[in-house]
């Protein structure tokens, strides 16, 4: 009897390793608080593709001033959808890209999860090795 309760337990704690390791396509949905807590990004789904838009800024009148088509320079920042076409592969949301407002410019893309409530986000170009990573946690 130990052991098949031993067995159980192990097989219930395995479990729940593989489902941490191995999200849901939809877990990334929602509202997520930037690193440096200065904006908040709305994860959406159109179709089979994930985008995210800023929801919150500090500085609710603040232009895209950085970018780099003259003509959209006056567009608030406050709903601009920086997060683009990432496709869930089992694993990670990935092949998508993220335009940073800071420096008007856009950035391939992988997000993953690490825990439930932290998504990792890895901007680079041309290679994941050549690029930055910042964490942002689920808005609850």
């Amino acid at each position: 009897m130990k052991k098949l309760l031993f067995i159980l337990a192990t097989l219930l704690f395995t479990i729940q390793i593989v489902q941490a390791q191995n999200p849901t396509k939809d877990a990334v949905l929602g509202e997520w608080l930037s690193e440096s807590k200065d904006g908040k990004v709305l994860i959406f789904k159109q179709g089979e593709k994930y985008f995210g838009k800023l929801s919150w800024i500090k500085d609710a009148n603040k232009k895209d001033v950085n970018n780099p088509d003259a003509s959209l320079r006056s567009q608030p920042l406050l709903g601009l959808v920086i997060l683009k076409n990432f496709e869930f592969t089992g694993k990670a949301w990935e092949e998508g890209s993220i335009y940073d407002p800071k420096n008007g410019k856009s950035y391939s893309c992988n997000m993953k999860l690490k825990k439930a409530d932290e998504l990792e986000i890895r901007g680079f170009v041309g290679v994941s090795l050549l690029g930055r990573t910042t964490v942002w946690t689920k808005v609850k």
